[in-house]
């Protein structure tokens, strides 16, 4: 088996708006292709753009799932990466209390959609906020996630873990 896990990030990013949309859209669809090709999931960047990135992975047919870096989308359109064999990466952004949907949409999802992520060195946890975001702050967010769904940390990293595991083909 190949040592490569995952294509990414791979997406489409229409926050700045002086971006040229087509020439992302080209680009998405060709790494789509490469993924399709060589069968493994893909890892999902996705900024104003899931409406756009999710027609896309429908028109392409794509089998192979894998995760939403950062979701920041609805519930519905959480829900709709799940039914196309994705999972949501919850990072830094849950520890922050004005995060209200993003919290909510995390504390709604089944638990065998989500996944951990720091993001480093961007998004830090709320107690980090403006510095620069580390891999060993990841037991903050396993603590707020938990918090948040009402579940004990070591069930969240159980979960999360094999969840991780499980979509990115790993033993």
């Amino acid at each position: 088996k190949s040592e490569i896990s995952a294509i990414g990030e791979i997406g489409l990013d229409y926050f700045v708006k002086s971006v040229d949309r087509t020439a992302q859209q080209h680009l998405f669809e060709q790494q789509l292709n490469i993924a399709k090709t060589t069968q493994l999931p893909i890892l999902l960047h996705v900024r104003k753009a899931h409406d756009q990135v999710l027609a896309t992975l429908r028109r392409k047919h794509f089998p192979y799932g894998g995760i939403v870096h950062a979701f920041s989308g609805s519930y519905q359109q959480a829900m709709q990466y799940i039914k196309r064999g994705f999972c949501i990466g919850v990072g830094g952004t849950i520890t922050y209390s004005r995060a209200t949907r993003v919290r909510k949409i995390v504390k709604e999802l089944p638990s065998e959609s989500l996944v951990l992520e720091t993001d480093a060195p961007d998004i830090p946890p709320a107690e980090h906020h403006g510095k620069c975001n580390l891999p060993e702050y990841l037991p903050e967010i396993v603590e707020s996630l938990a918090a948040l769904r009402g579940e004990t940390e070591e069930t969240v990293k159980t979960y999360t873990s094999s969840n991780a595991k499980r979509v990115l083909g790993l033993p």
